[in-house]
């Protein structure tokens, strides 16, 4: 072999390696990037008994439902785990996908079946939150059912799990807070009379306040205690579900909180135009920050969005990273997107990031 060709050999021998290696080795890194985009007013493929249908995004049975057009649409960033180092360059050259040490997403300690558990149970939660503040923001009725009765609490003898529990002397409770300032103001040893509904029942009780358990075990003698726990969920003669399958974490709850308002109320929200969105709510209404922002965005305007919805503690992350065209509502509330909304159609200014 003559001296040129070993020359050449020696020179493509490290390309030849670094053709290997870039193909072959996965790299540390996770690509985030955007991810399907869903129009809450629209309909989603839902598996019923084992034979795929056509349902609504957001379902509502059992009431009249308003007509609505235009597309609210919730937003999602795209996962691409064991990237190759020359996948990893070229999804980050792309200027659509952003680099993130692998353990941030997966951390080491947990498995995906783990983590994905997580983000199923975080979108269920926020299913029920948007329910329950959309429902509020309506003035529609919630209710405060039972979860827990202590064995040796106050209330054991008379209310058991799964009851709803509507007055407690004749003052409407429908929020675990109003029940702890309630029953917290009053001495213990007092007799209440609480009203809760059982099996579709009303009745009224007498329960004798205690003395609330302090953090070291002993009683707060000045304030009063039932020794119940409960949770909000929804008092009206109407079902509301959420069909969307494969999809976790807490960013859809503002989207679907909007949805049912459009559905539930007169006019449409959106005056017929393309918005898009993301944020947390719980259900007091109150809209929280998300992550992936700059992703979600993109994914919305390559959608056909002309307005997304930002979470105001986002405005900062969206204003650095808005695609051309899109206008940025700041959102803190349910009411306070609903009003922006309701301005953008009317033509007057809106909150902006």
């Amino acid at each position: 072999m003559n001296r040129r060709m070993v020359t050449l050999l020696a020179a493509l021998a490290p390309v030849a390696a670094l053709g290997v290696l870039g193909t072959t080795v996965q790299v540390p890194f996770v690509a985030l990037g955007p991810g399907p985009t869903v129009d809450t007013l629209g309909e989603a493929d839902v598996d019923v008994d084992g034979q795929i249908q056509r349902r609504p995004v957001v379902d509502i049975e059992g009431t009249a439902v308003d007509a609505t057009s235009g597309n609210l649409n919730m937003t999602t960033v795209a996962v691409r785990d064991k990237l190759t180092l020359f996948d990893a360059l070229g999804l980050w050259a792309s200027g659509r996908q952003g680099l993130v040490p692998r353990e941030e997403v997966y951390p080491p300690d947990r498995s995906k079946n783990e983590i994905q558990d997580e983000n199923t149970a975080q979108f269920t939660k926020s299913e029920n939150s948007a329910e329950l503040a959309a429902l509020r923001y309506l003035g529609l009725p919630v209710a405060l059912e039972l979860t827990t009765v202590g064995d040796d609490g106050p209330a054991a003898s008379v209310l058991k799990p799964g009851d709803v529990l509507l007055r407690v002397d004749g003052k409407p409770v429908d929020t675990l807070v109003s029940l702890q300032e309630l029953i917290g103001a009053t001495a213990p040893g007092t007799i209440v009379q609480v009203t809760y509904r059982r099996d579709g029942v009303e009745a009224t009780a007498p329960i004798t306040v205690g003395a609330r358990p302090a953090a070291d075990g002993e009683q707060d003698a000045g304030k009063g205690y039932l020794g119940v726990n409960a949770k909000q969920v929804p008092d009206v003669p109407f079902t509301i579900d959420f069909n969307l399958a494969d999809i976790g974490g807490p960013s859809a709850g503002l989207m679907f909180s909007l949805a049912v308002v459009d559905k539930l109320s007169p006019g449409e929200l959106n005056g017929g135009r393309f918005v898009a969105g993301t944020g947390t709510i719980d259900p007091d209404g109150d809209v929280g920050p998300i992550g992936g922002i700059p992703y979600k965005m993109i994914a919305a305007q390559e959608a056909g969005a002309t307005t997304f919805l930002v979470p105001a503690k986002n405005c900062d992350e969206a204003l650095a990273n808005r695609p051309d065209g899109l206008q940025l509502v700041k959102v803190e509330t349910l009411g306070g997107a609903v009003d922006a909304l309701e301005a953008i159609d009317a033509g007057q200014p809106a909150p902006s990031c």
